[in-house]
């Protein structure tokens, strides 16, 4: 496979919200507005198993190869069994539930929602342990690396230890003064990268002390030949596995661009998608890149075209990218 799109036989009826690759595998799991939760084969192009909900669905995780999680418009976190295409939901949050990540380090699962609060869950149990309720405002994104939970939060990212949640072990707090919009750890967590609603990008070191490189930030986009800004939301950012220097954004407009953080110079955009490119996953071994494609119900001229899912080949150096074009699914 070289590159190209996945082939939805029975196509995705509205937005992609999330696209996970799973651990071990070429498995991609997909959320989306339609209110159901796939597993494709992103090797074979085929799709292995539709779960129907009741909600739409804002967010998706893995816990295992066989067992995934969702977060639902109405408030509904559920879990997944894979293999059965079953699945029974463990809680609620009291607004929708939009956020989802799940810790191998602590077996949690933790999700948040817009009743402002990150909440904690013992999935086997299906019960709550606990939350974070005095945030105050709603919760943009969450990302994870080992015992490290990081919150985005307006334009502030705060720091939490999973062993111990009273309180942020540390706060990056205005380190844009702009909405933010995505929050992804770096590896070995040395820091995060966040992208904002008006299309910059900013790498924050947590120790700049034993780190080589300061924090900085860029925009995605010079500035048009009027002389103005180009305001595009940054609407998901990933890691390579294979390189953990190089990292990948989407945005609102439909660009997916990669970077290298070290050089700080782009390295690769791809060709413009058919919509907004709304999430982005790399497998295991950094090999695939996965490009959703999809409105987002951000701005009301957003294109409308059917949702679609690109994967690319990658290698240490360079994209390849073969054409985009593919039948669309009927």
């Amino acid at each position: 496979m070289n590159g190209g799109c996945l082939n939805f036989k029975k196509p995705i009826r509205d937005a992609i919200s999330r696209i996970r690759f799973a651990p071990f595998s070429n498995n991609l799991l997909i959320s989306s507005w339609d209110s159901s939760l796939r597993l494709y084969n992103a090797d074979k192009s085929e799709l292995r198993v539709e779960v129907p909900t009741e909600a739409a669905l804002l967010d998706c995780c893995f816990e295992s190869e066989s067992v995934a999680f969702s977060a639902g418009s109405d408030g509904s976190v559920c879990r997944y069994d894979m293999h059965l295409g079953t699945s029974v939901t463990i809680g609620n949050h009291g607004d929708l539930a939009t956020c989802t990540e799940y810790s191998d380090e602590t077996c949690l699962l933790i999700t948040a929602g817009w009743d402002k609060k990150i909440m904690f869950w013992d999935s086997r149990a299906t019960k709550s342990l606990g939350c974070l309720n005095n945030l105050g405002v709603e919760v943009e994104s969450l990302s994870l690396s080992g015992f490290n939970l990081m919150v985005a939060v307006r334009s502030s990212v705060y720091i939490y230890d999973l062993r111990n949640c009273h309180e942020s072990v540390q706060a990056k707090e205005s380190i844009m003064d702009i909405q933010l919009k995505c929050v992804r750890s770096t590896h070995n967590f040395e820091g995060f990268v966040a992208g904002s609603t008006d299309g910059r990008v900013a790498l924050e070191y947590l120790d700049q002390s034993k780190s080589k490189n300061e924090g900085y930030a860029f925009r995605c986009h010079p500035k048009g030949k009027n002389g103005r800004q180009h305001l595009v939301a940054v609407n998901d950012i990933a890691f390579s596995p294979s390189n953990d220097s190089v990292f990948v954004t989407g945005d609102n407009e439909g660009y997916a661009t990669t970077w290298d953080a070290r050089s700080k110079r782009r390295l690769v955009e791809l060709p413009r998608y058919p919509n907004s490119v709304a999430s982005l996953s790399y497998n295991q071994d950094g090999q695939l890149l996965a490009v959703a494609s999809s409105y987002t119900y951000q701005e009301a001229n957003e294109r409308e075209e059917p949702p679609q899912i690109f994967i690319h080949r990658m290698d240490d150096i360079n994209i390849r990218s073969a054409s985009a074009s593919c039948s669309k699914g009927t």
